[in-house]
């Protein structure tokens, strides 16, 4: 992304974003609710326009580029009372792919049914997707966006709500995906801790990018205090194992 700016509603939710994922990186995209964070994933998947700047993928813009993202919505974005089974769910992830109005082919079946391998979820692919529980629902969604083979993965709070079982097997599935299959994952996430213990890399966004780096080299309190508003004393700096310092303050208050 370069100078990405994105205006919703007459109001200016994004501007001058600058953001690099490579492929192998796990990038843990955060910030505070109304961030732009979401925003942020729409404008790469080309599904808001833009006001400034570009996206590519691989150098290609446009509709070559969104060929090359799977993506992972909010649970609540999918129809989960429309009557389909689990493996037709994830079929419905290949419509650029197979094309529309047009059936599903054997490497179609082939590839939803290993994305649905990765989420441990082969066994329940018959099942009607409005029976499932909360974290079945997700490993679906991953599996839908896997199915595609993308070279990026784009996950809107993939962790929400669920359990801590279901958490760490997407969170490992996650790590291989990056590491293992070169894939360049973007992941929003209120999981602060988690992301930092189990992202490549950390990307802290409020309107624009405040700063972008290792878990490690995102040790001055001054950016989160920027990113999320907070005080030099907050519980998160505690809770992140980032202490707070009178540079940092003062640095926060100029921002």
């Amino acid at each position: 992304m370069r100078d990405v700016a994105v205006e919703l509603g007459g109001r200016l939710v994004l501007h001058g974003a600058d953001l690099d994922v490579g492929a192998g990186e796990l990038v843990g995209l955060i910030g505070p609710n109304g961030a732009g964070k979401t925003t942020l994933l729409r404008s790469i998947l080309g599904l808001v326009r833009l006001r400034s700047g570009e996206v590519t993928v691989d150098g290609a813009r446009g509709r070559a580029a969104a060929r090359a993202i799977g993506y992972v919505p909010q649970r609540h974005e999918f129809a989960w009372e429309f009557p389909i089974s689990v493996e037709d769910a994830v079929l419905s992830g290949r419509v650029r792919s197979i094309g529309w109005l047009r059936r599903p082919g054997v490497v179609d079946y082939r590839a939803a049914r290993a994305a649905l391998d990765r989420v441990r979820m082969s066994h329940l692919r018959k099942r009607p997707v409005g029976e499932l529980s909360g974290g079945q629902r997700q490993r679906v969604l991953v599996a839908r966006a896997l199915a595609l083979d993308p070279r990026v993965l784009l996950l809107d709070e993939p962790f929400t709500g669920l359990d801590v079982p279901t958490q760490e097997l997407l969170t490992a599935l996650f790590a291989e995906l990056a590491q293992q299959d070169g894939t360049a994952v973007l992941m929003t996430t209120h999981d602060l801790v988690g992301a930092v213990h189990g992202c490549t890399r950390l990307c802290l966004l409020n309107r624009t990018v405040i700063a972008t780096g290792t878990p490690a080299e995102l040790d001055d309190p001054a950016l989160w205090m920027r990113a999320f508003g907070i005080a030099e004393h907050s519980p998160l700096l505690t809770a992140l194992g980032i202490s707070s310092s009178p540079r940092a303050a003062r640095a926060g208050e100029r921002s």
